[in-house]
């Protein structure tokens, strides 16, 4: 007999391979699909079990519930709810981070507010926050890497030197030092990597974002795009200003 579940937290192939691993292992489960862009697993089994046994199966990193197939159009919304349920909950830690870089720059130019400082605290601090994240797992960053940025698959030393890359860039920024060659910079390699996140989000893969290394497990989505973006309008504003003033 065949059952179909829904998986929520798997983000990549290697966690529908562990997904998979685990429940084939399980005892009276003779087969195991999943299907990644649904979250949809359908087990085959020998005998009946309880939906306890599956929870107690699987890391705490996903969650299981049956799919029931009465009506076709609930369901298809309740698991549109419950995936996108689970990308909020995997993307907090961004959206946190993302918030202390944003609070503590308005709290270093509150006494006489500047822009020009606010925006270059914002790139500085966003920088070396998010470059810190990667060097907790240097070996493992240039694999996740390179799955959407072009320039890391064509050149994977590129992927092993880009958290330094973004470090010295945090440091320039924070020390007013050679500004104008940063922007440039932030322009170039957000500009690529911008380029690999859009391909990534047209053709709707399932991948793990690096953009917080690979300790944080996040999944690729707009907010991959929005934070990107906001950094290379800010860097193109500065640049702007830096040459016509």
């Amino acid at each position: 007999m065949t059952h179909t579940y829904t998986v929520t937290g798997m983000t990549c192939n290697g966690c529908k391979a562990k997904v998979e691993e685990t429940l084939r292992a399980v005892t009276g489960i003779s087969d195991v699909s999943v299907d990644l862009e649904t979250s949809e697993v359908k087990l085959t089994m020998t005998e009946h079990m309880s939906l306890d046994v599956l929870k107690e199966a699987l890391p705490d990193t996903y969650e299981i519930s049956k799919k029931e197939h009465n009506n076709i159009f609930e369901n298809s919304v309740n698991t549109s709810s419950v995936k996108n349920a689970s990308e909020l909950r995997q993307l907090f830690p961004l959206f946190l981070i993302f918030g202390y870089i944003l609070v503590a720059s308005i709290l270093l130019n509150m006494k006489t507010f500047n822009v020009n400082g606010f925006m270059l605290d914002f790139m500085g601090l966003f920088y070396v926050v998010f470059s810190f994240f990667k060097f907790l797992d240097l070996k493992g960053f240039p694999k996740s890497f390179r799955m959407y940025d072009p320039l890391a698959k064509q050149i994977p030393l590129y992927g092993m030197v880009y958290p330094f890359i973004e470090l010295a860039l945090g440091m320039l920024f924070l020390m007013r030092v050679q500004i104008p060659v940063a922007l440039i910079i932030t322009i170039v390699i957000l500009g690529i990597t911008t380029i690999g996140v859009i391909r990534t989000l047209l053709d709707k893969k399932t991948i793990q974002c690096a953009c917080l290394g690979t300790v944080l497990k996040l999944p690729m989505t707009k907010a991959t795009f929005i934070e990107n973006t906001i950094m290379i309008i800010m860097a193109v504003i500065m640049l702007f200003k830096t040459y016509t003033y």
